[in-house]
């Protein structure tokens, strides 16, 4: 059997998914502050984009591309870390194995009802147990001294990419670590911090897939999504509000989280 071939028609969204994510990225690339990296890069600008531009239902491939998402970032993490492999070519293996897991495992969940929510149970669990259990380090402060300009063809292939395999990878492509490829590099010295962050996205995306999920049949995805983001922007909220205030007050205790 042989696979058609993806084009290269560009639609509306696909103009406004550039856009999104060059100025998401750039953003992260340019604050200083590792908190601040991880608060960008959490923010689901890309998946919203994705979504309506592939206008299908929210399922549990949708869900799932959340855990890849987590392998992805601990995969560049370890490798980069553990085993100094370089920062691109540990980027370039993690995006690689992202997106054949996804292709390979996308035909293979089932689009049930029961899927989802398992599906959604595990990532919840697994993101809130994850977050209990990585300890706050403090990490190297860095910000880009590139110019925007050698970004930017960067981003763009990694779009054109996403574009091109996102038939392949279905819900997967969604949480395609598109803006997470430029973090994880402008990241470089603060691995740790983007990795404890992904649990947090995990547990509020799934709580924001949910009322997708509920909604998206009588609303359409379009309001669904909206509804979603209003369930997603608190939750996200408070978890920001705890994980910045405990860093401050441990500050002010003269308390070191590095070697928690």
């Amino acid at each position: 059997m042989t696979l058609p071939l993806p084009t290269l028609n560009f639609s509306p969204w696909d103009i406004v998914l550039i856009v999104v994510v060059t100025l998401q990225a750039t953003a992260l690339a340019y604050m200083r502050q590792p908190r601040m990296k991880a608060f960008l890069l959490s923010l689901p600008l890309p998946f919203t984009i994705i979504a309506l531009a592939m206008n299908r239902p929210i399922d549990a491939t949708n869900v799932m591309g959340l855990v890849l998402l987590l392998l992805f970032t601990h995969a560049v993490r370890i490798l980069h870390l553990n085993f100094r492999v370089p920062i691109i070519p540990t980027i370039c293996l993690s995006a690689v194995g992202y997106a054949v897991i996804g292709s390979l495992a996308a035909p293979l969940l089932p689009k049930t009802g029961a899927a989802f929510w398992l599906a959604v149970a595990f990532t919840a669990a697994l993101g809130l147990f994850l977050y209990l259990r990585m300890p706050e380090r403090t990490e190297r402060e860095y910000r880009t001294q590139l110019p925007v300009w050698v970004k930017l063809p960067i981003i763009l292939l990694v779009v054109i990419l996403l574009v091109l395999a996102r038939n392949y990878m279905q819900g997967f492509a969604t949480f395609f670590p598109m803006v997470g490829v430029i973090a994880v590099y402008e990241s470089r010295y603060c691995l740790w911090t983007i990795g404890r962050q992904i649990p947090v996205m995990m547990f509020c995306m799934a709580c924001l897939l949910s009322v997708v999920y509920l909604t998206q049949s009588q609303w359409g995805l379009p309001l669904a999504l909206v509804a979603g983001w209003c369930v997603f922007l608190p939750v996200f909220g408070a978890f920001t509000i705890q994980m910045w205030s405990t860093r401050k007050l441990k500050t002010e205790q003269g308390f070191d989280p590095i070697g928690s």
